[in-house]
Formats: C-alpha cells, structure tokens, sequence
C-alpha cells in the first residue's frame, strides 16, 4: 500500500533523527499494564498492489511497557486482529464487491521511545496465528463461506512501527504492520508449484489504549 510505504518510510527517518534528542529528556518510563483497541486499514500486497483493496475491520487486546532506562522500554502485546483485503468489480458480465477476511491472535514486541513526556515512537516485530477466515460476496453473487484454515499460512510475521501521544491514562496512536510471509501456502499440480494467494498482509491501526494501574 503506497500510503503506508510513505508513512513508514517517513516514520524512520524520524526516529533516527529523533535520538539526537533523548539526552535532554529527563521523564521516566515506568511500567505500565492496560488494554487497548482500534481501528484497522488492511490489505494484501504484490508488486503491483494499490490502495483500492482496503478493507476496514478492528483489534482489541492488551499491552505492558517494562522499562529499560529513563526513556526506552519494551512493550509486548497480546492482540486479536483482522486483515484481508477487499475487491470491487464492475464489468460487462457483473458488478459487487468481495471480502477476504483473516483473523488473527498477535503478539508485538516492540521498543518504545519517549521522545517527550507525552510523544513516543515504537518499532519492532510481529508473529500472527491465523483463527479464522471467510470469504464474502455482495452483488450479482452473493455468498459468505468460512475458508478452511489448514488451505492458507497459518503464521504471519513481519515489521511494525508508529507513534503514539499519551494523556494519561489514555493514550492514542498510529502504526503500521509490514507483513514478510505469505498468506497462501505453496502447492505442487502437475502443471508445476505455485502459491495461492500469493500476497502479502499489510495493515494500517489507528488505536487508543487505557493504562489499568
């Protein structure tokens, strides 16, 4: 997805230009345990992917931060989210639109930076243990069938980073999901080996969370 490459890119630079400021940051990182959910932009990307496939869903679940030093901290997550993409068609022989849902149990570990008392960035990685996936339709075809997840990847791994701004006990924030395995499995047919479907998870959040001690 061409607005989240843009973004994650952006976010980098940011974060490598923002440790030059931590030595003038005297608050602390205490640990912290709450819950937290949010609002998702997903989508499956190839080579050729754009920002037309986006489909919206949501993740809820719960999060520490253990500190490290005065401004850096360690915090995993223990997430259920959704991903998949979205296709509209419009052609000479039928028009609708079908959903391809995943959903996921995921675990972040991220390193949180405090570049202020109330502005943090994060970045780290993922691992997804795939529960469930359907596929809809609505349309000239309708139809709404459970996908057996045995057929598709059931681990997803990949990159995450964002920012987050704090007031506490409520914190609100941007990350973005960078997927590096496929969703499909790779098969073998007498015609030679291929993966279906052979793409990628990427997703967009924008969440809020709740600090509980």
């Amino acid at each position: 997805m061409k607005m989240q490459s843009n973004f994650l890119c952006a976010l980098v630079l940011f974060m490598t230009a923002s440790f030059g400021m931590l030595h003038a940051q005297d608050d602390n990182v205490t640990t912290e345990f709450g819950v937290k959910g949010g609002f998702n932009m997903s989508n499956l990307y190839q080579n050729d992917a754009d920002d037309e496939n986006v489909l919206y869903g949501f993740n809820a679940g719960v999060y520490a931060t253990l500190p490290v030093s005065d401004f850096i901290a360690i915090q995993p997550e223990l997430l259920f989210t959704t991903k998949g993409a979205e296709l509209d068609y419009n052609n000479a022989f039928a028009s609708g639109n079908a959903k391809f849902k995943l959903n996921y149990i995921e675990l972040p570990l991220l390193v949180r930076v405090n570049i202020t008392k109330n502005f943090n960035v994060h970045a780290g990685g993922y691992a997804s243990y795939l529960v469930s996936s359907k596929v809809t339709g609505d349309g000239d075809f309708n139809f709404d069938e459970e996908i057996d997840t045995d057929d598709l990847n059931k681990f997803d791994a990949g990159l995450s980073a964002g920012v987050g701004v704090d007031f506490n006990p409520i914190s609100v924030g941007l990350r973005y999901n960078y997927g590096l395995t496929t969703v499909g499995k790779e098969r073998t047919t007498a015609a030679g080996t291929y993966t279906f479907p052979d793409a990628k998870n990427s997703n967009l959040t924008l969440y809020v969370s709740y600090k509980l001690n």
